[in-house]
């Protein structure tokens, strides 16, 4: 495997965007030292696809982006990182205290102009965060440290510019400083209100990630009704389209349209119900093919399911899928972003091709982000608004 250095090529056909967006967002993701990569720093733009072949870290980039966006949200560093050890690179060595880790960090623009996020991670011998630091542009707004490794904390100093410069105390070395910093700064100086200012940003940037890589084995059979949230791999997806049906009948027929465009055959509708002779509390989902025959999704191909699948994620939001928006911020400042490994797995290049254009659509609006990992993006050069990262030699 080659690691990534600086050097990546970064292709960026974007339509140019306002100096600083309304809606916080991440542009750009850095990778110091975590797995494959090293010194590596990737921009990000409201369409991203990191293109590579096998081994070239696409899916490390997308794990990394959903770690931060986790531990933005509360996370403690164990739920995050369960093999933490994985992160470490391959040839990293240990310190004299048999010390290793790893460095992940971004970038968030919005209001307050770049806010930069910088996280110092140690894997053995126990897990904790070591050092942190966020900062935009002017003086370190917070900065953390490990002094004392026989204690469960580590040193904070914020930012106050009132009568005393900085403000110290101990925070958690299992949780993300920045995201607790809203329970500890008073906001009562220009300092302090400038650190929960950038805080905030970041945090609200980070929230409202989807991880999502529909299995198409596990939408196939019926599925129990629940809450009517779009799971991870999408196994209950014939649950949801009878939800969105009901709820939505504009963004139902731009679903139809798009699985008319990416399946074989004619199709009129998409309809969910419950399965002859099964039970009122389990529910599938069918074709209408507009001649009195209605297909299962169980009978069609996995790029036809994907497609699917896919497709319902870019036209729905928060409250359809399983996320954790940011309840303190209207929906209306906030951004959806939608992590998609694997995004041209089983597709044909008509279904590849009609659900980047979506994508495309969707993520020119501004309310919804998508970073994917592809094997080859040359099939993407003739989209606008699509940022390339390349990955490998």
């Amino acid at each position: 495997m080659t690691p990534t250095t600086p050097a990546n090529r970064a292709e960026a056909v974007a339509r140019p965007q306002r100096a600083h967006p309304e809606r916080p967002c991440v542009t750009e993701l850095r990778l110091s030292s975590f797995a494959t990569h090293r010194g590596a720093g990737f921009p990000l733009g409201p369409l991203s696809l990191f293109a590579g072949p096998s081994g070239s870290g696409k899916s490390s980039a997308l794990r990394a982006y959903e770690a931060l966006a986790r531990l933005g949200g509360g996370a403690e560093l164990g739920e995050v990182f369960p093999d933490p050890v994985a992160c470490v690179p391959e040839r990293a060595r240990p310190d004299a205290q048999r010390r290793r880790g790893f460095r992940i960090g971004c970038t968030a623009d919005g209001p307050e102009g770049p806010v930069r996020l910088d996280l110092a991670v140690q894997a053995e011998p126990e897990l904790r965060i070591v050092g942190e630091r966020l900062t935009a542009g002017g003086p370190t707004l917070l900065e953390t440290a490990l002094r004392d490794p026989g204690k469960r904390s580590v040193q904070a100093a914020w930012h106050t510019a009132g009568s005393s410069p900085v403000t110290r105390a101990p925070l958690p070395d299992d949780r993300l400083g920045t995201a607790l910093l809203p329970l500890r700064v008073a906001g009562r100086t220009d300092g302090q209100r400038q650190v929960l200012a950038a805080a905030e940003q970041m945090v609200v940037a980070l929230r409202s990630v989807f991880p999502c890589d529909p299995q198409p084995r596990t939408m196939r059979a019926p599925v129990p009704l629940g809450a009517g949230r779009l799971s991870r791999g999408c196994g209950n997806l014939a649950e949801v389209l009878r939800r969105t049906r009901a709820e939505c009948a504009v963004r139902h027929g731009l679903l139809v349209d798009e699985v008319r465009a990416g399946c074989s055959g004619p199709v009129r509708d998409l309809l969910a119900e419950h399965p002859p002779g099964g039970s009122d509390a389990t529910v599938r989902a069918l074709l209408d093919r507009g001649d009195g025959l209605r297909t299962p999704l169980g009978h069609l191909g996995d790029g036809e399911l994907r497609h699917l699948a896919l497709s319902l994620v870019l036209l729905t939001g928060p409250g359809v899928l399983e996320v954790d928006p940011a309840g303190e911020v209207p929906p209306a400042l906030q951004t959806l972003t939608v992590l998609a490994d694997g995004f041209d797995r089983d597709l044909d290049a008509r279904q590849r091709e009609c659900l980047l254009r979506l994508a495309a659509r969707m993520c020119e609006r501004g309310h919804i982000r998508l970073v994917a990992a592809v094997t080859d993006a040359s099939w993407a050069a003739g989209v606008d608004g699509v940022t390339v990262v390349h990955l490998g030699p």
